[in-house]
């Protein structure tokens, strides 16, 4: 009962939260770790341990799935050199680059537990990449290279992590042994997530017209492909990614509107109380983490932080630049890519907030190496919170104000694009109608269908002329008003036929929810 009013609480301070950032335009993965630490700090609360495995098998799998659904194939494929450069190089190469600092820097800090270290906290962290670069100015492809990269990185930081605390238990460290089986690993997790893609995506065309199992199978999928993945030893994240990207791109054919409508509303809330679970979880793990520290001062440690801290940000910035400007040297990529941008590599070397997965693996360090503790077991936790703190606080709030300096604009290509194929579809349709039904319609039956595909086709061609600007834009506006007058007309009087006994609360159910599709039809045109 405890832990159910727990849950419940930190739901409750989510969701209020969550309505704060709305206000202040802060990425809320911020203000929740600060919550957290804020409630952690008070005496005599008790403690909220987060176990590592709960964050393996409970948080991230449907996270990345998430993620990877909501990432265009077709964009991560055109940007696949960047992200391989970021999710692997750049991984290895702080990896080895906080490794250097910790045993130069921190006394008593040897090698292997100062790879251990660099590999937790090299992968920047899919939820805050998001968050953080979410109703930015931000042109897509940096959007898409930041959330690849963290989708395929942790695989990176995780293999690596794994073969630091082998040799730091064992004593014995093989590098020829590690690259073959991080290409092993890696590749049969791929090749495992396309398959179970296949079979998940035929499964769900067994079910086109059940929303329910249909959605029920969605959240299921992460978990199988994390945990079939995890049981041959293979990589789960990269399994999960794989199925996710591979399901996301066959979505439009593999389900029912009714079952995109769902699944949708269902995902965005159980991904929303996710992430801001487990962010304000990473902010009451404070007390314990400092608990856990023998043999140094707290000035000490926030030294050691502030020199391990700056180490991640730096060699973010030290890989980035090179990797972006040394590859285009071959007049191939330079053909195949565009051109690169300065302020754009910028804000992808400022935007390596850590989060969840690094916490998660560092809690998950052994005890004991063989006969002796894990050396310097405490003092990795600490800096890996310290890595999450600081990134998240300094890089997630300095992002916007740094987008602005550098005068960032959204690319408008995209939308272009977008506004062409609008253009196309509603034109086509036109000709459809007119092909095909104008001799079986009457006039005015006709006029009425054609007149919503008109309506679009006159608010993408708005600004032919400033004159008929103004005209089409009155009158585009004046439309919707009276449309979105009639529809909360039509709520009032089905619930007053509901309380005046004509009708049972089925029929307005049905009724109301034919009226929320004709809503958020409007809303998006609006939007158009």
């Amino acid at each position: 009962m405890e832990n159910m009013a727990t849950v419940i609480i930190l739901l409750a301070v989510v969701t209020a939260l969550a309505e704060v950032t709305d206000k202040i335009r802060i990425p809320y993965p911020i203000l929740l770790v600060l919550a957290g630490i804020g409630i952690g700090l008070f005496p005599d609360l008790p403690h909220i341990t987060l176990h590592h495995e709960v964050v393996f098998l409970i948080f991230l799998p449907p996270i990345l799935y998430a993620a990877a659904w909501t990432t265009s194939w077709i964009d991560f494929k055109k940007a696949k050199r960047p992200i391989t450069l970021l999710a692997t190089g750049c991984v290895i190469f702080t990896t080895c680059a906080v490794a250097w600092i910790a045993h130069t820097f921190i006394p008593d800090f040897g090698w292997p537990e100062a790879f251990v270290l660099g590999a937790i906290i090299s992968p920047p962290d899919a939820i805050a990449a998001a968050a953080a670069t979410k109703g930015l100015a931000v042109p897509k492809r940096v959007t898409t290279i930041l959330e690849g990269e963290s989708l395929v990185n942790d695989a990176t930081g995780l293999i690596a992590y794994k073969y630091a605390v082998v040799a730091v238990v064992s004593g014995v460290f093989n590098i020829w042994d590690a690259g073959v089986q991080f290409f092993f690993v890696a590749g049969i997790g791929i090749c495992l997530g396309l398959a179970l893609g296949v079979v998940i995506k035929w499964i769900h065309k067994l079910t086109p017209d059940n929303p329910t199992t249909d959605t029920t199978l969605t959240f299921l999928s992460p978990y199988i492909c994390y945990l079939t993945a995890e049981s041959i030893h293979v990589s789960g994240v990269l399994c999960v990614v794989t199925c996710g990207l591979y399901m996301a791109y066959y979505s439009s054919e593999v389900f029912s509107q009714q079952t995109r409508i769902q699944a949708y509303g269902a995902w965005n809330t159980i991904i929303f109380i996710l992430n801001g679970v487990i962010f304000i979880l990473i902010g009451l793990q404070l007390p314990q983490v400092l608990d856990s520290i023998e043999g140094h001062s707290f000035s000490t440690m926030l030294k050691y932080a502030a020199i391990i801290s700056g180490a991640v940000i730096v060699g973010r910035i030290i890989w980035v630049y090179p990797g972006a400007y040394i590859p285009r040297l071959s007049k191939k990529i330079r053909d195949a890519e565009p051109e690169v941008n300065l302020k754009l590599v910028t804000i992808v070397a400022w935007s390596g907030m850590r989060g969840v997965v690094s916490l998660a693996a560092a809690l998950a360090l052994p005890l004991a190496a063989g006969e002796q503790p894990f050396p310097n077991r405490g003092l990795i936790i600490f800096l890996t919170f310290s890595v999450i703190f600081s990134t998240l606080v300094l890089q997630g709030l300095t992002l916007r104000p740094l987008i602005k300096w550098l005068g960032i604009r959204q690319d408008g290509h995209e939308h272009a694009i977008e506004q062409q194929a609008r253009l196309q579809i509603a034109s086509s349709v036109i000709e459809h109608i007119e092909e095909n039904y104008s001799l079986a319609l009457n006039d005015d039956v006709l006029n009425q269908i054609k007149t919503k595909y008109e309506i679009r086709i006159q608010r993408i061609r708005k600004d032919q002329t400033e004159i008929q600007k103004k005209i089409d834009d009155q009158q585009i506006i004046e439309f919707h008003r009276i449309q979105q007058e009639l529809l909360n007309k039509e709520r009032q009087l089905v619930i007053k036929l509901r309380n005046e006994g004509k009708i049972g609360d089925e029929a307005l159910r049905k009724i109301e929810y034919e009226l929320d599709l004709e809503e958020t039809r409007l809303i998006l045109e609006k939007g158009i």
